[in-house]
């Protein structure tokens, strides 16, 4: 990589520490850098719903979360049954990934620069999204949206959520750690 595309192109591990602490110090005054708000872990998941009984379905979910986190995702199973959803004791009912250090910042990068981008009728993120304690739940109806995966190999097309967990306390926080991150929300 030449020097001059080494100063446009930074990743956002190093553009937190570089920009985004310190502009989070200045706005919140923070006395110490360990008190900055920052990503811990982004969970990925998706439930199978009425087709739980369809192994097919969820080998196709699991290699499509695969696919997408870079990481193999966990079946989460139901602890017990209950027949008004009819779901047994021990049935795959979803799946989850979790990521941390620098496969979920290069998941977030590719999240905010590639993936919202690509969602039709995109229009940004609603900023209620955020909870009180600075974590932010997204939902996506179609995972097509994610550029590993073609439209043309996919069979099912199932939803999922990417949740961003954060060390902020307050939703003010975790708001403005999102927007410096580019985060795309909707204008107030």
């Amino acid at each position: 990589m030449q020097a001059s595309n080494r100063l446009i192109y930074m990743n956002l591990k190093e553009k937190y520490k570089k920009e985004i602490a310190p502009k989070m110090t200045d706005k919140f005054g923070y006395k110490n850098l360990l008190a900055v708000p920052k990503l811990t872990k982004v969970v990925i998941n998706s439930g199978v719903g009425r087709n739980a009984k369809d192994k097919n379905f969820i080998d196709s979910v699991i290699s499509s979360l695969e696919r997408i986190s870079g990481q193999k995702p966990m079946a989460t199973k139901s602890k017990q049954s209950i027949s008004a959803f009819k779901t047994r004791k021990g049935m795959v009912i979803g799946v989850a990934v979790t990521l941390r250090g620098q496969r979920m910042f290069d998941f977030v990068e590719k999240l905010v620069n590639i993936t919202f981008p690509r969602i039709r009728d995109f229009r940004g993120i609603n900023a209620k999204q955020v909870d009180n304690h600075g974590n932010l739940a997204v939902g996506f109806k179609e995972h097509i949206a994610f550029p590993e995966i073609e439209a043309d190999e996919v069979d099912n097309i199932h939803g999922l959520q990417v949740c961003l967990s954060t060390t902020a306390k307050t939703y003010e926080e975790g708001l403005e750690l999102f927007k410096l991150m580019g985060f795309p929300f909707k204008a107030e």
